[in-house]
């Protein structure tokens, strides 16, 4: 197609904002190729959702091997997870078909992008909680209820839109688990992602929206971009770049449903302040915590 180039761009620097901060997969490249290059939503949705199935693997191996990875968690989200996944696709046929569909469809990815824009924002302030907490356990014990449900919910709304897998889903994770680890919570939705859109997928082939050829074309750019970003996240500070993800998902969910262009602004005006004013806090106190981060500590303290 006349425009793999510019798509293979766009992959790589999705994969990257992947690699860099673990969000923003289907939530950045499902309305870039709906609104940059002109993909039907449905066919926008499955082509993402077949790219992510040879992407999310990658850094699942890395988690993998560093032991990250709570299989226990998996085992209670995919009996929920990946039935819904392929449910939520044949869902999009009650919205209609033709055009009346596709535009449906954008309501639908628009409002899974301001959801995964207000998880994004919960996972800002929990992650800044966690910063002043201490006693974070890799082996809390699961909730099974509470996970099952995050499996329904989550896989519903990524078979639709295929928005929340990175996003979402972590952030509910981290609700019903508020002790577990950092690295474990991304580990283990890494992990439950991959027969979780690959679910997903299949249910988009079977109905013919996904486009083999332009999943192809986005992971020319996108394992790289993974790779890199993954390098990079040593070396960049992530609230900064997960705000940046807000501003740009704020913009795109309130596009795909027809908002005002001054109410797009202002609302990416505003979240961009926030996110100005919130990380330059973060960097004052973390300038500030050495003075008491090495307080003398009781040694009793220490178990």
């Amino acid at each position: 197609m006349d425009v793999s180039a510019p798509i293979v761009v766009a992959g790589a620097l999705v994969g990257f904002a992947v690699g860099l901060t673990g969000m923003g997969g289907g939530a950045l490249m499902t309305p870039i190729m709906v609104m940059v290059f002109g993909v039907n939503p449905t066919a926008a949705i499955g082509s993402d959702l077949a790219a992510s199935v040879f992407m999310k693997p990658f850094g699942a191996l890395v988690h993998q091997r560093a032991g990250t990875v709570r299989w226990d968690i998996v085992r209670w989200l995919l009996p929920t997870a990946v039935p819904a996944a392929f449910g939520g696709v044949f869902l999009l046929q009650w919205f209609g078909d033709g055009e009346v569909l596709q535009q449906r469809v954008k309501y639908v990815i628009g409002t899974a992008l301001l959801l995964a824009v207000a998880g994004m924002l919960v996972r800002l302030w929990l992650d800044r909680r966690r910063g002043t907490i201490a006693d974070e356990d890799a082996h809390v014990p699961v909730r099974p209820v509470a996970t099952l449900l995050i499996g329904l919910v989550g896989g519903v709304i990524v078979g639709m839109t295929s928005v929340g897998s990175g996003s979402l889903i972590i952030v509910m994770l981290m609700l019903a688990h508020p002790r577990l680890k950092a690295n474990h919570l991304v580990g283990t939705d890494l992990v439950q992602a991959i027969p979780l859109v690959a679910a997903a997928a299949l249910g988009h082939l079977l109905i013919g929206d996904a486009d083999l050829g332009l999943a192809a074309t986005l992971l020319i750019g996108a394992i790289p971009g993974v790779v890199l970003g993954a390098v990079a996240s040593t070396r960049v500070t992530g609230p900064a770049v997960r705000w940046a993800l807000v501003v740009l998902l704020t913009g795109s969910g309130l596009s795909m449903l027809k908002a005002s262009s001054p109410v797009i602004v202002c609302a990416c005006l505003g979240m961009a302040a926030i996110g100005i004013v919130v990380t330059a806090r973060g960097r004052r106190a973390t300038q500030t915590a050495p003075s008491t981060v090495h307080e003398p500590e009781p040694e009793h303290a220490v178990s």
